[in-house]
Formats: structure tokens, sequence, C-alpha cells
């Protein structure tokens, strides 16, 4: 089965930058969108950016043009950077992967795989 592997994530100040890497397993990593997401304590998780195999990408409007997604098919990974980290920025970042649309969804339901998170920690 296909395997994700976040990292990256850390404690960094506000207004610091992070970069997290979603490393997968499979020969069709090419083919699928992939998605991030994050889930702060209390909260519903929601979707942060996606990117298709043809390097389309979307936000939530939440983000406010300070991160960017990004993939390298040819190492099988996909890049979340994150700039002017506020602190509500905090979570536990997924990436996930849609194996079955040419088109980015932001429903948690629409991705079949998953990976176990990775934590951003943004102080004020």
């Amino acid at each position: 089965q296909v395997q994700l592997v976040e990292s990256g994530g850390g404690l960094v100040q506000a207004g610091g930058s992070l970069r997290l890497s979603c490393a997968a397993s499979g020969r069709t990593f090419a083919s699928y969108t992939m998605g991030w997401f994050r889930q702060a304590p209390g909260s519903e998780r929601e979707f942060v950016a996606g990117i298709t195999w043809v390097f389309s990408s979307t936000y939530a409007d939440s983000i406010e043009g300070r991160f960017t997604v990004s993939r390298d098919n040819a190492k099988n990974t996909v890049y979340l950077q994150m700039n002017s980290l506020k602190p509500e920025d905090t979570a536990v970042y997924f990436c996930a992967a849609d194996t079955s649309a040419g088109y980015i969804a932001r429903a948690v339901q629409a991705y079949t795989y998953w990976g176990q998170g990775t934590q951003v920690t943004v102080s004020s």
C-alpha cells in the first residue's frame, strides 16, 4: 500500500518559517493529487493546500498567501513551505493522497492515504 511520511515540523517563533516534506511510496505517486491538511487541538481537520500531478495548486483562504505547496515527482515528495507563521498555524500537519481524481478536493473524505502527521508549533 501507499505510505506517506511527513517531516520538518517543529517549534518556531511567530514570523518564522518551516518547510514540511511528505515522502510517498509507490510507483504511481506522480499521478496523485496531494493535499496538506492540519488539525489544531479541539478543531476539525482542515484543508491547507493541494497540488495536482501537473503542478496546479490551490490553497485555503486562511493561508493568505503565506504558504507554498510544491512537489518533486522524481523524489516522490511533496512540500509545504510555510512563511510568516502565526500562533494560529499551530497544528498537526498531515499530507494525503487522492488516487482517483485529477482535481484538488478540499474534503478529508476525498483522500485515500494519509501520513501520520508532523507537529508545527508557533510561539508568540
